[in-house]
């Protein structure tokens, strides 16, 4: 009888690999840090991105793919990183060699000394840390601090997730400091991991970026369909704003509201390039108000 392995994509085989290269068990805080190091030097292309939260560098996706490693009988439900029995490498196609080196280098960093070794070398990572004061010295600490952005000139911004991880995306709104983010989508949804509306609501908050949804400014899905040319987009968005647009001067006018209240905010919608979303014209529109004096930026 043919066994069937377990099905899991190439980024969770890391997280198997990773974690069985340390004897199958990790707490929360050691995993993350281990690899956050690993997928910065051992990988030119990382399998996961990071943002700084609470304790330093964190991988939201690692999560995710985590709960599918539950799903799948690899990892326990709990709240450490526990293999549930011991994969071979052969079993599950990856480099055991690399992760073997990986431990050597790294295996005597443990909690507090592994956590302050990343900050020091990574101090960006360490932003929102509660940690920093107590673990890094003073002038450790001001390193750290002078990695926050420190922009406050009001500036309006469009950010599409097309193409992007959801930690990558997250990184654009951190370093521009983006304080909120407006979904102008009509139907907050995506099957891309992140992006529909109360996880991606639920993570902004958590990054102290204030999260507001605009159904009233999206776009039908069914208007949607056939779009394959920039001349598709161009008519579709020509009608947006000679019907939709025009005939909703008071969403415009509480957007206009809210970004002359927070100084700094983000409107965004799926599309990586604005021309091809209809959230360039709805920039276009808050931009061309009698009332307008400020930066608009996509990013």
């Amino acid at each position: 009888m043919t066994i069937k392995k377990p099905s899991i994509n190439y980024r969770q085989k890391t997280l198997v690999g990773l974690l069985s290269a340390f004897g199958g068990r990790l707490s929360p805080l050691d995993f993350q840090k281990y690899l956050f190091l690993y997928t910065q030097e051992f990988q030119k292309e990382p399998d996961f991105e990071f943002v700084p939260y609470r304790f330093g560098c964190f991988s939201f996706q690692s999560y995710a793919d985590k709960r599918r490693l539950v799903e799948v009988g690899l990892l326990t439900n709990s709240d450490d990183w526990t293999l549930a029995k011991k994969q071979s490498s052969c079993e599950l196609e990856f480099d055991e060699q690399q992760f073997d080196v990986f431990y050597k280098r790294y295996c005597r960093l443990k909690g507090d000394a592994l956590v302050r070794e990343i900050y020091r070398r990574y101090p960006y990572y360490a932003i929102n840390s509660e940690m920093a004061d107590r673990l890094m010295t003073k002038q450790e600490v001001a390193t750290i601090k002078s990695k926050r952005s420190t922009m406050a000139k009001e500036c309006f911004f469009t950010i599409g997730y097309e193409g992007s991880s959801f930690e990558g995306y997250l990184n654009r709104l951190i370093k521009n400091n983006v304080r909120t983010l407006v979904d102008v989508r009509r139907n907050p949804l995506s099957r891309k991991y992140g992006f529909s509306k109360k996880t991606l609501s639920d993570t902004v908050q958590k990054l102290g970026i204030e999260y507001l949804h605009m159904p009233e400014l999206g776009i039908a899905s069914e208007k949607r369909q056939e779009l394959n040319t920039q001349a598709d987009y161009d008519r579709l968005f020509a009608s947006y704003e000679k019907n939709e647009l025009k005939k909703n001067k008071p969403a415009l006018d509480k957007l206009f509201k809210v970004f002359v209240e927070r100084k700094r905010i983000a409107i965004t919608c799926f599309e990586a390039h604005e021309c091809m979303c209809h959230r360039g014209r709805v920039a276009k529109a808050i931009s061309e108000r009698p009332d307008w004096e400020y930066d608009l930026r996509h990013i």
